[in-house]
């Protein structure tokens, strides 16, 4: 069976499209419902959901906050910054090879691995200098 792609469905990959970074679902909502105010918050979390189930974009799990979703369906490491909180892709290559080279006591099977470092963003850093 065919997925229908949907107007909302459409509206939420475009505000991630248009984001620079990577944008948490609360910022594509808000995106999303300066144009269209009366689509809801539910429609746009859902149609994340769905548009990851469909391997369109991928949800970038961030520890101690918001999870934020990405465009680039490529393996690739992220950035968080420790002042403002956003999300950016490392300039580096992926490393598939980096699984084979542990050694999992309790029994795992590694099937792959996501890498965020943290550091201070160029624009936090500019605020710094000026503070």
């Amino acid at each position: 069976m065919r997925e229908r792609n949907t107007i909302q469905r459409r509206l939420v990959l475009n505000a991630l499209n248009q984001f620079k970074g990577h944008a948490t679902a609360d910022e594509i909502y808000h995106i999303v419902s300066r144009e269209h105010p009366n689509i809801s918050r539910g429609t746009v979390y859902r149609n994340l959901q769905r548009l990851c189930d469909m391997g369109e974009i991928r949800k970038v799990e961030v520890p101690s906050g918001a999870d934020c979703y990405d465009h680039m369906l490529t393996a690739h490491y992220h950035v968080r910054c420790e002042q403002c909180g956003r999300v950016f892709d490392v300039d580096m290559a992926y490393m598939p090879e980096l699984e084979c080279s542990i050694r999992d006591r309790q029994g795992f099977v590694l099937t792959g691995h996501s890498i965020m470092f943290s550091g201070i963003c160029p624009e936090c850093q500019k605020k710094q200098d000026t503070e």
